[in-house]
């Protein structure tokens, strides 16, 4: 993985069951600045729909979805 995405937050949901990743990240994103950029790991399979559901919804971006052994990570940036 060379394209490197600079975060300015990280948050680490690994352990957490659906809907709590994206809860945690909605209230991350909720103290963040316009433009910056939330970096997701979890381990819910089901975060994968619900994060693409939520960039759509919310006018956040998803930069970019990774999939690391039994973790997925995400990079939000922040609408």
């Amino acid at each position: 993985m060379n394209d490197v995405i600079e975060c300015d937050a990280e948050l680490d949901a690994s352990g957490l069951n659906c809907p709590l990743p994206l809860l945690k990240a909605k209230l991350a994103l909720n103290g963040m600045a316009s433009g910056a950029v939330l970096k997701v790991t979890a381990t819910d399979a089901g975060s994968q729909r619900d994060f693409r559901t939520f960039a759509q919804l919310s006018g956040h971006v998803l930069l970019k979805e990774h999939a690391e052994g039994a973790s997925f990570i995400y990079w939000l940036r922040k609408a």
